[in-house]
Protein backbone atom coordinates (compact mmCIF):
# COMPACT_ATOMS: atom_id res chain seq x y z
CA UNK A 1 0.00 0.00 0.00
CA UNK A 2 1.75 3.39 -0.86
CA UNK A 3 2.17 5.72 1.79
CA UNK A 4 -0.41 8.20 0.79
CA UNK A 5 -2.85 6.07 0.89
CA UNK A 6 -1.55 4.63 4.65
CA UNK A 7 -1.91 8.04 5.50
CA UNK A 8 -5.65 8.47 4.33
CA UNK A 9 -6.34 5.19 6.05
CA UNK A 10 -4.86 6.00 8.81
CA UNK A 11 -7.15 9.24 9.57
CA UNK A 12 -9.99 7.22 8.88
CA UNK A 13 -8.91 5.05 11.89
CA UNK A 14 -8.79 7.88 14.24
CA UNK A 15 -11.21 7.10 15.94
CA UNK A 16 -10.63 3.71 16.45
CA UNK A 17 -9.39 2.38 19.94
CA UNK A 18 -6.39 0.00 18.66
CA UNK A 19 -4.54 3.09 17.44
CA UNK A 20 -4.67 4.07 20.99
CA UNK A 21 -2.03 1.02 21.35
CA UNK A 22 -0.09 2.00 18.64
CA UNK A 23 0.41 5.55 19.82
CA UNK A 24 1.77 4.30 23.06
CA UNK A 25 4.10 1.99 21.31
CA UNK A 26 5.66 4.92 19.70
CA UNK A 27 6.19 7.05 22.53
CA UNK A 28 7.80 3.94 24.35
CA UNK A 29 10.27 2.90 21.01
CA UNK A 30 11.15 7.07 20.75
CA UNK A 31 11.90 7.48 25.03
CA UNK A 32 13.64 3.44 24.95
CA UNK A 33 15.75 4.36 21.70
CA UNK A 34 17.12 7.97 22.72
CA UNK A 35 17.02 6.70 26.68
CA UNK A 36 19.09 3.75 26.01
CA UNK A 37 21.27 6.04 23.58
CA UNK A 38 21.71 8.28 26.00
CA UNK A 39 22.99 5.33 28.63
CA UNK A 40 25.27 4.23 26.29
CA UNK A 41 27.34 8.09 25.70
CA UNK A 42 27.34 8.52 29.86
CA UNK A 43 28.62 5.18 30.17
CA UNK A 44 31.42 5.46 27.64
CA UNK A 45 32.21 8.98 29.27
CA UNK A 46 32.73 7.65 32.90
CA UNK A 47 35.42 5.28 31.45
CA UNK A 48 39.11 7.03 32.45
CA UNK A 49 41.05 4.10 31.43
CA UNK A 50 43.02 4.72 28.34
CA UNK A 51 41.26 1.71 26.38
CA UNK A 52 38.12 3.88 27.61
CA UNK A 53 39.61 6.84 26.09
CA UNK A 54 40.23 5.38 22.62
CA UNK A 55 36.42 3.38 22.53
CA UNK A 56 35.21 6.99 22.90
CA UNK A 57 36.99 8.53 20.03
CA UNK A 58 35.56 5.50 18.04
CA UNK A 59 32.36 5.41 19.70
CA UNK A 60 31.44 9.11 20.93
CA UNK A 61 29.69 9.60 17.96
CA UNK A 62 28.05 6.47 17.36
CA UNK A 63 26.01 7.84 20.51
CA UNK A 64 24.25 10.09 18.22
CA UNK A 65 23.36 7.83 15.66
CA UNK A 66 22.15 4.92 18.29
CA UNK A 67 19.20 7.22 19.58
CA UNK A 68 17.28 6.69 15.31
CA UNK A 69 19.11 3.00 15.12
CA UNK A 70 17.16 1.77 18.17
CA UNK A 71 13.83 3.37 17.85
CA UNK A 72 13.91 2.20 14.46
CA UNK A 73 14.68 -1.76 15.63
CA UNK A 74 11.98 -0.88 17.96
CA UNK A 75 8.86 -0.29 16.10
CA UNK A 76 10.13 -3.12 13.48
CA UNK A 77 9.50 -5.25 16.46
CA UNK A 78 6.26 -3.60 18.11
CA UNK A 79 4.89 -3.98 14.12
CA UNK A 80 5.84 -7.01 13.98
CA UNK A 81 3.54 -7.86 17.27
CA UNK A 82 0.79 -5.54 17.08
CA UNK A 83 -0.03 -6.27 13.54
CA UNK A 84 -1.28 -9.97 14.87
CA UNK A 85 -4.04 -8.33 16.82
CA UNK A 86 -4.81 -4.81 14.81
CA UNK A 87 -3.75 -2.38 12.20
CA UNK A 88 -0.81 -0.90 12.28
CA UNK A 89 -0.67 2.33 9.82
CA UNK A 90 0.53 4.47 12.56
CA UNK A 91 3.32 2.69 12.85
CA UNK A 92 4.27 1.80 9.44
CA UNK A 93 3.73 5.81 8.71
CA UNK A 94 6.08 6.49 11.63
CA UNK A 95 9.04 4.07 10.34
CA UNK A 96 9.91 5.36 7.60
CA UNK A 97 10.64 8.88 9.12
CA UNK A 98 12.58 7.44 11.74
CA UNK A 99 14.62 5.29 9.26
CA UNK A 100 15.09 8.05 7.08
CA UNK A 101 16.23 10.05 10.29
CA UNK A 102 18.62 6.45 11.44
CA UNK A 103 20.11 6.95 7.62
CA UNK A 104 21.11 10.58 7.10
CA UNK A 105 22.95 10.46 10.69
CA UNK A 106 24.71 7.31 9.92
CA UNK A 107 25.90 8.61 6.54
CA UNK A 108 27.43 12.03 7.57
CA UNK A 109 28.71 9.79 10.94
CA UNK A 110 30.40 7.87 8.36
CA UNK A 111 31.50 11.17 6.37
CA UNK A 112 33.14 12.34 10.03
CA UNK A 113 34.93 9.71 10.54
CA UNK A 114 36.46 8.77 7.24
CA UNK A 115 37.54 12.82 6.72
CA UNK A 116 36.99 15.40 9.60
CA UNK A 117 36.22 14.53 13.61
CA UNK A 118 36.80 18.34 14.71
CA UNK A 119 37.22 21.30 14.01
CA UNK A 120 35.46 23.58 11.03
CA UNK A 121 35.08 20.52 9.01
CA UNK A 122 33.04 18.93 11.67
CA UNK A 123 31.24 21.60 12.38
CA UNK A 124 30.32 22.17 8.59
CA UNK A 125 29.23 18.60 8.27
CA UNK A 126 27.01 18.92 11.20
CA UNK A 127 25.32 22.27 9.68
CA UNK A 128 25.10 20.31 5.96
CA UNK A 129 23.54 17.35 7.88
CA UNK A 130 20.42 19.60 10.13
CA UNK A 131 19.96 21.93 6.42
CA UNK A 132 19.75 18.31 4.70
CA UNK A 133 17.94 16.00 7.72
CA UNK A 134 15.35 19.29 7.69
CA UNK A 135 15.16 19.15 3.65
CA UNK A 136 14.35 15.10 3.96
CA UNK A 137 11.93 15.29 6.55
CA UNK A 138 9.89 17.92 4.43
CA UNK A 139 9.76 16.09 1.76
CA UNK A 140 8.82 12.65 3.57
CA UNK A 141 6.06 14.61 5.18
CA UNK A 142 4.80 15.98 1.96
CA UNK A 143 4.57 12.77 0.15
CA UNK A 144 2.86 10.93 3.35
CA UNK A 145 0.58 13.22 3.35
CA UNK A 146 -0.21 12.74 -0.60
CA UNK A 147 0.25 17.14 -1.29
CA UNK A 148 3.85 16.51 -2.82
CA UNK A 149 2.11 15.91 -6.61
CA UNK A 150 0.18 18.26 -6.60
CA UNK A 151 2.86 21.19 -5.25
CA UNK A 152 4.98 19.96 -7.82
CA UNK A 153 2.32 20.12 -10.79
CA UNK A 154 1.65 23.64 -9.16
CA UNK A 155 5.42 25.08 -9.67
CA UNK A 156 5.70 23.45 -12.94
CA UNK A 157 2.91 25.77 -14.04
CA UNK A 158 3.80 28.79 -12.68
CA UNK A 159 6.21 30.68 -15.26
CA UNK A 160 8.85 33.65 -14.10
CA UNK A 161 10.04 35.75 -16.90
CA UNK A 162 13.92 35.60 -16.78
CA UNK A 163 15.66 37.93 -18.97
CA UNK A 164 13.92 37.07 -22.44
CA UNK A 165 12.88 33.61 -21.29
CA UNK A 166 10.56 32.28 -19.31
CA UNK A 167 10.94 29.69 -16.65
CA UNK A 168 9.29 27.39 -14.54
CA UNK A 169 8.89 28.07 -10.63
CA UNK A 170 10.04 24.43 -9.96
CA UNK A 171 13.16 24.95 -12.43
CA UNK A 172 13.80 27.87 -10.39
CA UNK A 173 13.85 26.02 -6.85
CA UNK A 174 16.22 23.07 -8.16
CA UNK A 175 18.46 25.36 -9.38
CA UNK A 176 18.88 27.33 -6.02
CA UNK A 177 18.64 23.66 -4.06
CA UNK A 178 21.46 22.80 -6.22
CA UNK A 179 23.83 25.70 -6.35
CA UNK A 180 22.90 25.55 -2.14
CA UNK A 181 23.89 21.92 -1.96
CA UNK A 182 26.52 22.22 -4.26
CA UNK A 183 28.32 25.13 -2.44
CA UNK A 184 27.81 23.10 0.84
CA UNK A 185 29.61 20.30 -0.68
CA UNK A 186 32.24 22.73 -2.20
CA UNK A 187 33.01 24.36 0.73
CA UNK A 188 33.52 21.13 3.00
CA UNK A 189 35.46 19.47 0.28
CA UNK A 190 37.66 22.79 0.63
CA UNK A 191 37.89 22.35 4.66
CA UNK A 192 38.34 18.59 4.38
CA UNK A 193 41.53 19.21 1.82
CA UNK A 194 43.14 21.74 3.96
CA UNK A 195 42.95 20.27 7.13
CA UNK A 196 44.20 17.21 4.95
CA UNK A 197 47.18 18.92 4.08
CA UNK A 198 47.56 20.53 6.95
CA UNK A 199 48.97 17.54 8.50
CA UNK A 200 51.77 16.49 5.73
CA UNK A 201 54.48 17.08 7.80
CA UNK A 202 56.83 16.34 4.49
CA UNK A 203 55.73 19.51 2.79
CA UNK A 204 56.74 22.82 3.39
CA UNK A 205 53.73 24.86 5.67
CA UNK A 206 54.05 27.86 2.64
CA UNK A 207 53.13 25.42 0.05
CA UNK A 208 50.43 23.23 1.86
CA UNK A 209 48.73 26.38 2.60
CA UNK A 210 48.78 27.49 -0.68
CA UNK A 211 47.49 24.29 -2.12
CA UNK A 212 44.52 24.39 0.21
CA UNK A 213 43.91 28.06 -0.92
CA UNK A 214 44.41 27.36 -4.17
CA UNK A 215 42.08 23.95 -4.12
CA UNK A 216 39.18 25.54 -2.09
CA UNK A 217 39.42 28.48 -4.77
CA UNK A 218 39.04 25.47 -7.49
CA UNK A 219 36.15 23.53 -5.84
CA UNK A 220 34.26 26.58 -5.20
CA UNK A 221 34.38 27.72 -9.22
CA UNK A 222 33.47 24.05 -10.12
CA UNK A 223 30.56 24.02 -7.77
CA UNK A 224 29.71 27.58 -9.26
CA UNK A 225 30.03 26.70 -12.65
CA UNK A 226 28.30 22.74 -12.47
CA UNK A 227 25.34 24.36 -10.55
CA UNK A 228 24.69 27.34 -13.09
CA UNK A 229 24.70 24.73 -16.03
CA UNK A 230 22.37 22.57 -13.57
CA UNK A 231 19.92 25.20 -13.17
CA UNK A 232 19.89 25.34 -16.91
CA UNK A 233 21.68 28.55 -17.37
CA UNK A 234 23.90 29.41 -20.40
CA UNK A 235 27.23 29.30 -19.33
CA UNK A 236 28.40 31.81 -22.18
CA UNK A 237 26.66 34.73 -20.98
CA UNK A 238 29.84 34.79 -18.50
CA UNK A 239 31.72 35.77 -20.50
CA UNK A 240 30.23 39.83 -20.34
CA UNK A 241 30.56 39.27 -16.64
CA UNK A 242 34.43 37.80 -16.86
CA UNK A 243 35.28 40.94 -19.34
CA UNK A 244 33.56 43.38 -16.77
CA UNK A 245 35.38 41.79 -13.80
CA UNK A 246 39.02 41.58 -15.41
CA UNK A 247 38.31 45.69 -16.40
CA UNK A 248 37.28 46.67 -12.70
CA UNK A 249 40.11 44.56 -11.49
CA UNK A 250 42.44 46.53 -13.79
CA UNK A 251 41.23 50.31 -12.74
CA UNK A 252 39.58 50.18 -9.41
CA UNK A 253 40.70 46.88 -7.85
CA UNK A 254 44.45 47.43 -8.49
CA UNK A 255 45.90 47.29 -4.77
CA UNK A 256 43.43 44.52 -3.71
CA UNK A 257 44.70 42.49 -6.92
CA UNK A 258 48.06 43.06 -6.51
CA UNK A 259 47.69 41.94 -2.67
CA UNK A 260 46.14 38.71 -3.46
CA UNK A 261 48.82 38.40 -5.99
CA UNK A 262 51.22 38.81 -4.10
CA UNK A 263 50.39 36.20 -1.83
CA UNK A 264 50.43 33.54 -4.01
CA UNK A 265 53.83 34.28 -4.84
CA UNK A 266 55.16 34.62 -1.49
CA UNK A 267 53.48 30.96 -0.92
CA UNK A 268 54.32 29.19 -3.93
CA UNK A 269 58.16 30.74 -3.59
CA UNK A 270 58.71 30.05 0.05
CA UNK A 271 60.35 33.10 0.95
CA UNK A 272 58.37 33.50 4.35
CA UNK A 273 57.07 30.43 6.09
CA UNK A 274 54.87 30.25 9.52
CA UNK A 275 57.10 31.08 12.48
CA UNK A 276 59.34 33.00 11.02
CA UNK A 277 60.45 36.04 12.58
CA UNK A 278 60.86 38.96 10.17
CA UNK A 279 61.36 42.93 10.30
CA UNK A 280 59.41 45.13 8.01
CA UNK A 281 60.27 48.69 8.14
CA UNK A 282 58.90 49.40 11.75
CA UNK A 283 57.31 46.11 12.10
CA UNK A 284 58.47 43.43 13.58
CA UNK A 285 57.59 39.95 15.21
CA UNK A 286 56.33 36.38 14.13
CA UNK A 287 54.86 35.00 11.53
CA UNK A 288 51.69 33.63 12.57
CA UNK A 289 49.27 33.38 9.72
CA UNK A 290 49.75 33.62 5.90
CA UNK A 291 46.81 34.67 3.84
CA UNK A 292 46.10 35.46 0.11
CA UNK A 293 45.17 39.08 0.95
CA UNK A 294 47.60 39.93 4.16
CA UNK A 295 49.96 38.22 6.23
CA UNK A 296 49.57 38.48 10.55
CA UNK A 297 52.56 39.35 12.35
CA UNK A 298 52.63 38.65 16.06
CA UNK A 299 54.97 40.24 18.11
CA UNK A 300 56.82 40.18 21.34
CA UNK A 301 54.41 41.55 23.19
CA UNK A 302 51.00 39.84 21.58
CA UNK A 303 49.87 42.59 19.29
CA UNK A 304 49.43 41.27 16.06
CA UNK A 305 49.62 43.62 12.52
CA UNK A 306 47.72 42.85 9.38
CA UNK A 307 50.79 43.56 6.81
CA UNK A 308 49.31 43.74 2.98
CA UNK A 309 51.22 40.93 1.23
CA UNK A 310 52.51 44.35 -1.67
CA UNK A 311 54.37 44.87 1.27
CA UNK A 312 56.27 41.87 1.62
CA UNK A 313 56.96 41.69 -2.42
CA UNK A 314 57.84 45.25 -2.89
CA UNK A 315 60.14 46.20 0.35
CA UNK A 316 63.12 45.33 2.43
CA UNK A 317 61.89 42.30 4.67
CA UNK A 318 64.55 41.30 7.05
CA UNK A 319 64.02 37.80 7.48
CA UNK A 320 65.80 36.02 10.31
CA UNK A 321 65.28 32.07 10.01
CA UNK A 322 65.91 32.18 6.12
CA UNK A 323 68.75 30.64 6.55
CA UNK A 324 69.74 30.88 10.06
CA UNK A 325 67.82 31.61 13.15
CA UNK A 326 70.64 32.66 15.34
CA UNK A 327 70.07 36.55 16.04
CA UNK A 328 72.70 38.49 17.96
CA UNK A 329 71.03 40.84 21.02
CA UNK A 330 73.09 44.11 22.27
CA UNK A 331 73.18 45.91 25.33
CA UNK A 332 75.13 49.12 25.14
CA UNK A 333 77.00 50.94 28.90
CA UNK A 334 79.19 53.77 29.15
CA UNK A 335 82.31 53.54 31.65
CA UNK A 336 84.40 56.39 32.65
CA UNK A 337 87.48 56.93 31.18
CA UNK A 338 89.48 55.86 34.31
CA UNK A 339 88.13 52.49 33.64
CA UNK A 340 91.00 49.76 32.06
CA UNK A 341 89.56 48.24 29.35
CA UNK A 342 91.59 44.86 29.30
CA UNK A 343 89.94 44.33 32.42
CA UNK A 344 86.40 45.66 32.01
CA UNK A 345 86.00 44.17 28.43
CA UNK A 346 87.00 40.27 29.54
CA UNK A 347 84.82 40.63 32.68
CA UNK A 348 81.66 41.92 30.26
CA UNK A 349 82.08 39.00 28.14
CA UNK A 350 81.52 36.49 30.78
CA UNK A 351 78.15 38.58 32.13
CA UNK A 352 76.14 36.65 29.33
CA UNK A 353 77.01 32.93 29.88
CA UNK A 354 74.72 31.12 31.67
CA UNK A 355 72.00 33.45 30.86
CA UNK A 356 68.75 31.34 29.62
CA UNK A 357 67.86 31.34 26.11
CA UNK A 358 71.84 32.79 25.16
CA UNK A 359 74.10 30.55 22.86
CA UNK A 360 77.42 29.09 23.66
CA UNK A 361 78.55 29.57 20.44
CA UNK A 362 78.82 32.04 18.85
CA UNK A 363 80.09 33.14 21.92
CA UNK A 364 79.39 36.69 23.47
CA UNK A 365 81.69 39.61 22.77
CA UNK A 366 82.46 43.15 23.49
CA UNK A 367 82.81 46.19 21.35
CA UNK A 368 83.96 49.17 21.78
CA UNK A 369 81.78 51.76 19.92
CA UNK A 370 82.43 55.26 20.49
CA UNK A 371 84.61 57.72 22.91
CA UNK A 372 81.80 59.69 24.33
CA UNK A 373 81.89 62.44 26.84
CA UNK A 374 81.32 60.33 29.32
CA UNK A 375 83.46 57.67 28.77
CA UNK A 376 83.95 54.58 26.52
CA UNK A 377 80.87 53.65 25.03
CA UNK A 378 81.08 49.38 24.81
CA UNK A 379 78.72 46.65 23.52
CA UNK A 380 77.66 43.31 24.49
CA UNK A 381 76.58 41.41 22.26
CA UNK A 382 75.40 37.21 22.26
CA UNK A 383 73.30 35.40 20.31
CA UNK A 384 69.89 33.75 20.32
CA UNK A 385 68.68 30.77 18.48
CA UNK A 386 64.66 31.46 19.53
CA UNK A 387 64.98 35.14 18.14
CA UNK A 388 60.74 34.05 18.08
CA UNK A 389 60.21 34.37 21.60
CA UNK A 390 61.87 38.04 22.26
CA UNK A 391 64.65 39.57 23.16
CA UNK A 392 63.71 41.43 26.44
CA UNK A 393 64.05 38.48 29.07
CA UNK A 394 68.06 37.50 28.25
CA UNK A 395 68.83 41.46 27.44
CA UNK A 396 67.48 42.18 30.94
CA UNK A 397 69.60 39.46 33.50
CA UNK A 398 71.89 40.15 31.66
CA UNK A 399 71.90 44.13 32.92
CA UNK A 400 71.03 42.97 35.97
CA UNK A 401 74.20 40.94 36.19
CA UNK A 402 76.69 43.77 34.81
CA UNK A 403 74.35 45.99 37.64
CA UNK A 404 75.66 43.27 39.97
CA UNK A 405 79.38 44.38 38.64
CA UNK A 406 78.36 48.10 39.14
CA UNK A 407 77.05 47.92 42.36
CA UNK A 408 80.25 46.01 43.94
CA UNK A 409 82.53 48.29 42.06
CA UNK A 410 84.32 46.49 39.66
CA UNK A 411 82.85 48.13 37.10
CA UNK A 412 83.00 52.41 37.02
CA UNK A 413 80.10 54.09 34.67
CA UNK A 414 80.91 57.50 33.27
CA UNK A 415 79.38 60.82 34.57
CA UNK A 416 79.06 63.87 33.24
CA UNK A 417 81.42 66.19 34.17
CA UNK A 418 82.01 69.98 34.49
CA UNK A 419 85.21 72.13 33.56
CA UNK A 420 84.87 75.27 34.75
CA UNK A 421 87.80 76.91 33.56
CA UNK A 422 86.14 78.68 30.32
CA UNK A 423 83.70 80.15 33.09
CA UNK A 424 86.21 81.48 35.60
CA UNK A 425 88.02 83.13 32.28
CA UNK A 426 84.51 84.59 31.42
CA UNK A 427 83.60 86.12 34.50
CA UNK A 428 87.54 87.61 34.90
CA UNK A 429 86.91 89.76 31.92
CA UNK A 430 83.65 91.22 32.90
CA UNK A 431 84.71 92.03 36.24
CA UNK A 432 88.03 93.61 34.87
CA UNK A 433 85.70 96.11 33.40
CA UNK A 434 84.23 97.47 36.50
CA UNK A 435 85.71 100.14 38.12
CA UNK A 436 89.34 99.42 40.00
CA UNK A 437 87.61 100.13 43.47
CA UNK A 438 84.72 97.75 42.54
CA UNK A 439 86.87 94.87 41.15
CA UNK A 440 89.00 95.08 44.10
CA UNK A 441 86.21 94.40 46.53
CA UNK A 442 84.93 92.11 44.49
CA UNK A 443 88.15 90.32 42.90
CA UNK A 444 88.62 87.70 46.01
CA UNK A 445 84.58 87.33 45.90
CA UNK A 446 85.23 86.19 42.26
CA UNK A 447 88.37 84.00 42.68
CA UNK A 448 87.12 82.58 45.55
CA UNK A 449 83.98 81.50 43.82
CA UNK A 450 85.67 80.16 40.84
CA UNK A 451 88.20 77.98 43.18
CA UNK A 452 85.16 76.56 44.96
CA UNK A 453 83.40 75.77 41.88
CA UNK A 454 86.66 74.03 40.47
CA UNK A 455 86.17 71.89 43.79
CA UNK A 456 83.09 70.97 42.80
Amino acid sequence: MPLSDLWNVMIVDIRNPALLWQALALVFCVAAGWGLAGLIGRSLLKNRDEQGRLMRVGLGGVARVLGPLLTVALLSLSKVILEHFQTVNLLRVALPLFVSLAVIRTFFYLLRRAFARRGQVGEALQTFERVFAFTAWIIVALHLTGILPDILRALETTMLPVGAKKTSLLDLLQGIVSIVVLMILALWAGAALEERLMHVERMHSSLRVALARVGRAALILVAVLFSLSLAGLDLTVLSVFGGALGVGLGLGMQRIASNYVSGFIILFERSLAIGDPITLDKYSGKVSRINTRYTVLRSADGTQTLLPNEMLITGVVLNQSVTNKNVRAVTKLVVSYDSDLAVVMPLLEEQPKGVDRVLETPAPNVLLTAFVADGYELEVGFFLGDPENGQGGPISEVNRKIYALVHTGAIKLGHPSMDTRLLDAHITSMMARTPEGASDATEGGVKQTGADLGKN
